[in-house]
């Protein structure tokens, strides 16, 4: 019986992978034989690459049908019926930051701007900055839940500030800030979180799951975005700082 859970929809999950990946593969192979002319090693080292991409895709988005979807909504609706509706709250501000701690594609970008920065931004420091801010993200969208606020009340003022601030901001930080937006919207938070919030919403009266339980990850993109920009700002206070002391010491 257990094998049969496992390997549930698996076919269809090859498939998706397949056809996710065939447009990169002939884009690749015209312009390999057109254009790049590629030795013969480095064509199998990729193609080695491609096999274990395509394993490691299918893996994990079988994983995440028979797994995270299942334990999130379930653990939504639990939490609700045994601890009450308020303890969503802070436990929603601990599985949003865990899960971008954990974030593959979060871990890439706040590695790759400390290279490029050539340690200007730690990796440590964005890596928190973005925990934190989906972390408030998932906080703020089960309060969403609970009042039942209109997406727009809170999208069109964030979104709003985040362009206004984004003027005033160091160019180098708004770069990052809107990169980061997409980035913490990775497989982590959309699978897991998105089925503890629609877990949330169905266990909560008068709330309609597929009004108030999406949306989620409208919130986890802007909210990072804000502190990022934030994280710019405390940057730049302390560079005039610094340079105001330099100033007095000279």
């Amino acid at each position: 019986m257990s094998e049969v859970i496992i390997f549930e929809g698996l076919w269809d999950t090859v498939k998706e992978v397949s056809i996710a990946l065939l447009p990169l593969v002939l884009f690749f192979t015209f312009f390999q034989i057109v254009y790049l002319k590629l030795p013969r090693l480095e064509i199998m080292n990729m193609i080695k690459g491609v096999l274990l991409t395509f394993i490691g895709i299918v893996f994990f988005l079988q994983g995440v049908h028979i797994g995270f979807l299942p334990i999130g909504e379930l653990l939504g609706q639990g939490m609700v019926q045994s601890t009450g509706k308020w303890f969503v709250i802070p436990v929603g501000f601990i599985l949003g930051a865990v899960a971008t701690f954990a974030e593959p594609a979060v871990r890439a970008l706040s590695n790759e701007v400390e290279k490029v920065s050539s340690g200007y931004i730690p990796q440590i420091i964005l890596l928190v900055t973005l925990s934190l801010g989906v972390g408030l993200s998932i906080a703020l969208a089960m309060i969403r839940i609970i009042y039942g606020i209109p997406l727009m009340y809170l999208l069109v003022p964030g979104y709003g500030l985040a362009l206004a601030t984004s003027f005033i901001s160091k160019d180098n930080f708004v770069s990052i800030a809107f990169d980061s937006g997409g980035v913490a919207t990775g497989p982590m938070t959309v699978t897991f979180i998105m089925a503890f919030s629609i877990g949330v919403a169905s266990q909560i009266e008068g709330r309609d799951p597929l009004i108030e339980g999406f949306g989620m990850i409208s919130l986890v993109a802007l909210i990072p975005i804000l502190s990022v920009l934030l994280l710019g700002f405390i940057y730049d206070r302390k560079e005039k700082q610094n340079e105001r002391s330099l100033t007095e010491e000279s």
